[in-house]
């Protein structure tokens, strides 16, 4: 239970991280399309693409997830960590 709690854990944070990237991608601003909307700001994007972009942070965080499951099961990046903080079966 401790490993997947760990590893729900370090999704959540890479996920977080990895929006925060996603974000600015296709963002056209009201003032760059020429829509400004009387009492909002001209920076507001006029499409965000939200469920867009939470489907592509989620695909990336997975990724970079099994790329950390695969780097430390073949003893890559063992030694990063304390000793009995993250243990595989092998």
């Amino acid at each position: 239970m401790k490993s997947f709690a760990l590893g729900a854990a370090i999704y959540f944070v890479i996920w977080w991280i990895v929006l925060f990237a996603v974000l600015p991608w296709g963002v056209q601003s009201q003032d760059e399309a020429g829509e400004v909307l009387p009492g909002s700001d001209p920076g507001a994007p006029t499409r965000p693409l939200l469920l867009k972009k939470v489907i592509a942070t989620t695909l990336v965080s997975a990724a970079i997830m099994v790329l950390g499951y695969v780097a430390l099961s073949f003893g890559w990046i063992n030694n990063l960590f304390p000793a009995g903080l993250i243990q595989l079966r092998h």
